[in-house]
């Protein structure tokens, strides 16, 4: 079983459920949806995500960000290289590599950056980690 963790923003919330239901369908296992959450109205609820979401991270077997992110996605990718996670950076086009607003951690080795469609997110996925059998994107 290959485990994943979809980090993002709020505002791409039906993309994340998208590509989750996607690699799901492949035999994928996602470690946490933070796509489920409510909106949080304490600290304490605000402190128990954020566990379920490290825990979650450093349990995947590969990180994607789909930018544009939020603070707590570039948080996430900070765990996952830290916990030495592979990354996908996934976007549809490459803004982020605007050289004045890049972040250096796009630029590491560790981080696979994936500019295009949905699709060639997954299949850069499945070529990485194959599964047995015929799939359809």
């Amino acid at each position: 079983m290959i485990n994943f963790y979809i980090a993002s923003s709020f505002a791409n919330k039906g993309i994340v459920q998208k590509i989750s239901r996607q690699l799901k369908q492949l035999g994928f296992i996602h470690t946490y949806d933070w796509t489920q959450n409510e909106r949080v109205a304490s600290y304490e609820q605000l402190r128990k995500i954020g566990e379920e979401e490290m825990k979650a991270v450093k349990r995947a077997d590969f990180l994607v960000v789909l930018l544009p992110g939020g603070k707590g996605s570039h948080i996430e990718l900070g765990i996952a290289l830290g916990a030495e996670v592979p990354v996908y950076l996934y976007a549809s086009d490459d803004r982020h590599n605007d050289f004045d607003k890049t972040s250096t951690f796009y630029h590491l080795k560790e981080v696979k950056q994936v500019i295009g469609t949905e699709a060639d997110l997954i299949n850069t996925i499945l070529f990485d980690f194959p599964i047995k059998g015929e799939v359809e994107i």
